[in-house]
């Protein structure tokens, strides 16, 4: 018995077994694999991933540890998109191994109370409207597992979803892709970047001690599963290039393609979807790692919130809402950016256009913004005009009673966050019937002087503020009560009640 089981410990449901652990959630992570493989999928975590997991205090560590770039990954214009100017705390991209992260995260789980099982492997699942009960398989046998909820964080190909029966509804690959960690024999043979030769392109990004090679491959077999072999690797180069630039000592090869889905439903009774699982797209933008981590912050206080009972019965819906909208974008901009990268397509005046909007600064920051989700905007209760409702709030800096800190820094309890900001306010006094799930603190916020209160979500996106320009303090308790159930019964009111 558990409260929740999560499949995969990928980013996906590492970071949800933290976000979870925080709330006291008991949680069993099942992976497959016995340990983490030795190639790396990944490098990148983009600047709205480094805004969220700053949120939990554990940016710091992982930005120690990578090398900054400032600007956003995106294929197929001759243009750079830079993050300067862009409304984040972090305004470049992260190069780190994905599989640091998830160490990193791993090691977060196990100490927040996690229960991580490797070389444990999902084979099936059948739900009620009470529970999940899965089986599994080991080593050593079977056994099987019943959870309040199981969240499938396994990957494109999911068993969850399957045994869940959600349709997986959206294009197959037309274009397929050889990558290879390899060594060049001459390192100088090929720079860095897009090469293009008679026959094709070869991208060279670098890697600690070795190079990602990637070209098309001109002649995929039937069996899309086909193992790439080395030699296989060095033939399209080859033939792309026009001459023989010799590989050696592999570390992985893998093949993909440009298939776009996305679940019909991310949630359905007590099964969830988060990370691949949930939606594939092409690896265009280096986006696939963040918005993984994006689902995880997004569902895991709805989640937490729902197991403990203290959630409002739309809440956790809420989830499929805002991310299934945000998972429509992202296969969109992958697929643009496919589109715009292909030497042989008609697009040619719609790729000036766009470069040409790139290249003003606005049109820059916004293409990058967009590509990043940085531009994340989810519906609030009561909606207004203000620029920050619905995104995540700024880092603000705040002075309180116990003295300076940020925005970020309260938000690592996993709780709502209310700040009362204009002395002599009634904020406090009106929000007490929420104190049981939501931090309220008093605070000074020089760089804002027009802030008189904020309140956030557990996942720092704002769900109604105040301004001495915009006077909103009757919508707070409708806000209170969407996100965070009716108020609190006084104690005094419910012993009364208890009486008669």
């Amino acid at each position: 018995m558990t409260d929740v089981l999560i499949v995969g410990a990928g980013p996906a449901g590492l970071l949800l077994a933290c976000e979870l652990g925080i709330a006291g959630v008991d949680t069993v992570v099942l992976e497959r694999h016995p340990q983490r493989p030795a190639f790396c999928r990944g490098f990148n975590l983009n600047t709205r991933a480094l805004d969220l997991l700053a949120r939990r205090g554990l940016s710091d560590r992982l930005i120690s540890e990578g090398w900054q770039v400032p600007h956003a990954a995106f294929s197929g214009l001759p243009v750079t998109l830079t993050l300067a100017g862009a409304h984040t705390d972090h305004p470049y991209s992260l190069g780190i191994p994905q599989t640091r992260v998830e160490e990193i995260l791993e090691a977060h789980a196990r100490d927040l109370g996690a229960d991580i099982r490797r070389g444990h492997e999902l084979r099936a699942l059948e739900q009620d409207s009470e529970s999940v009960l899965a089986t599994v398989t080991t080593g050593g046998g079977k056994y099987r597992v019943r959870a309040g909820y199981l969240v499938g964080c396994d990957g494109g190909r999911s068993v969850v979803r399957k045994q869940a029966g959600i349709d997986f509804p959206g294009t197959d690959a037309t274009r397929f892709f050889l990558l290879g960690d390899v060594e060049l024999a001459e390192p100088e043979a090929l720079p860095f970047g897009v090469t293009t030769g008679p026959g094709g392109t070869v991208s060279v990004i670098p890697r600690p001690g070795y190079v990602r090679i990637i070209t098309a491959d001109q002649h995929p077999p039937a069996d899309k599963d086909t193992p790439v072999t080395l030699e296989l690797l060095q033939t399209a180069v080859d033939g792309a290039l026009g001459h023989h630039v010799e590989l050696r000592a592999v570390r992985w090869l893998t093949r993909f393609g440009n298939a776009a889905r996305q679940a019909a439903e991310y949630l359905r009774g007590r099964v969830i979807l988060a990370g691949d699982a949930a939606h594939i797209h092409p690896p265009a933008g280096a986006i696939g790692v963040n918005v993984a981590l994006d689902d995880a912050f997004n569902l895991g206080w709805k989640l937490a919130a729902t197991v403990r009972g203290a959630a409002p019965a739309h809440l956790l819906a809420s989830y499929h809402t805002e991310r299934h909208t945000v998972g429509a974008h992202v296969l969109a901009n992958t697929q643009a950016q496919v589109l715009l990268g292909d030497a042989n397509n008609q697009l040619g005046p719609l790729t000036n256009l766009l470069t040409r909007v790139a290249s003003h600064p606005e049109g820059n920051r916004a293409f990058a913004e967009t590509i990043t989700g940085l531009d994340t905007r989810y519906d609030m209760h009561p909606d207004t005009a203000h620029r920050w409702l619905g995104r995540l709030a700024p880092n603000l800096t705040l002075t309180t009673e116990t003295g300076d800190t940020n925005l970020a820094g309260l938000l690592v309890t996993g709780r709502g966050l209310l700040l009362d900001l204009a002395e002599g306010s009634v904020i406090r006094e009106s929000a007490a019937g929420w104190a049981n799930r939501v931090d309220i603190i008093d605070a000074t916020c020089p760089n804002h002087p027009e802030l008189r209160a904020i309140l956030l979500r557990p996942d720092g996106h704002t769900a109604w503020l105040n301004t001495a320009d915009h006077d909103h303090t009757d919508g707070l308790h409708q806000a209170l009560r969407h996100w965070h159930g009716p108020a609190a019964q006084p104690a005094n009111t419910a012993s009364a009640a208890t009486s008669h």
